[in-house]
Parts: C-alpha cells; sequence; structure tokens
C-alpha cells in the first residue's frame, strides 16, 4: 500500500485494536505517513538509551512514545465516544463566491461529519 490518504489525523482520539497496549485509548501526536504509522501519546512507551553528550550530559535511559501502525488503530467518534469506521463525503461549500468541492471524514455508520 502506498502513501495516501489516512482515517486517522493529528489530534484525534484512536483505540488501539493489537499489541501490548490493545484496548487503551489516546490521542494522536503525530502521523508518519512514508512509514503509516502514528505516535500515540502515552502508549507503546519504549526505553531508549542514550549517552552523554552536549545535550543530554547526564545520558541514562529516557521512556518515549514509539509508533503505532495505522492498520492497528480505530478512529473514536468526537459526539458518541464509541468506535467507528470513516468514509469520505464530498461536500459543496461556497469559497469567494464559487462553490468548492471537499472530502470530509463521516462515520460510516451514522454518515455524521467527524471534520
Amino acid at each position: 500500500m502506498g502513501i495516501g490518504r489516512s482515517h486517522i489525523k493529528k489530534g484525534d482520539t484512536v483505540l488501539v485494536l493489537s499489541g501490548k497496549d490493545s484496548g487503551k485509548q489516546g490521542k494522536v501526536l503525530e502521523i508518519i505517513r512514508a512509514k503509516q504509522r502514528a505516535v500515540v501519546e502515552g502508549l507503546n512507551i519504549i526505553t531508549k538509551h542514550v549517552r552523554p553528550s552536549a545535550d543530554s550530559p547526564e545520558g541514562g535511559r529516557i521512556e518515549i512514545e514509539g509508533t503505532i501502525h495505522l492498520s492497528n488503530l480505530k478512529l473514536i467518534c468526537p459526539k458518541t465516544g464509541q468506535s467507528i469506521r470513516t468514509k469520505r463525503v464530498i461536500v459543496e461549500k461556497e469559497v469567494n463566491g464559487r462553490m468548492k468541492k471537499f472530502r470530509i471524514r463521516a462515520s460510516r455508520k451514522t454518515g455524521e461529519v467527524i471534520d
């Protein structure tokens, strides 16, 4: 699968479907499109060993959030609080006196607009 649009964006609340943090929820901090991965706040914590340097004179071990593949994440609806699947809906809006078409995310089940 190539680099395409994702059903998840930065700032979304997501549910982890598999892995050591399965069943937990968190907020997406960053999306890495090239690798189809996301960094989720407080989940998939890994320990990184850092040598002493100018940036960190003490060195030692630090804990950071690792990445999770997008296929292992499911979007949480901000209105209902339930996990949902998404679809793209084309909506026409007036911009500077002209009608423009925009693609926005919507719930597959209810059809509610998410963005």
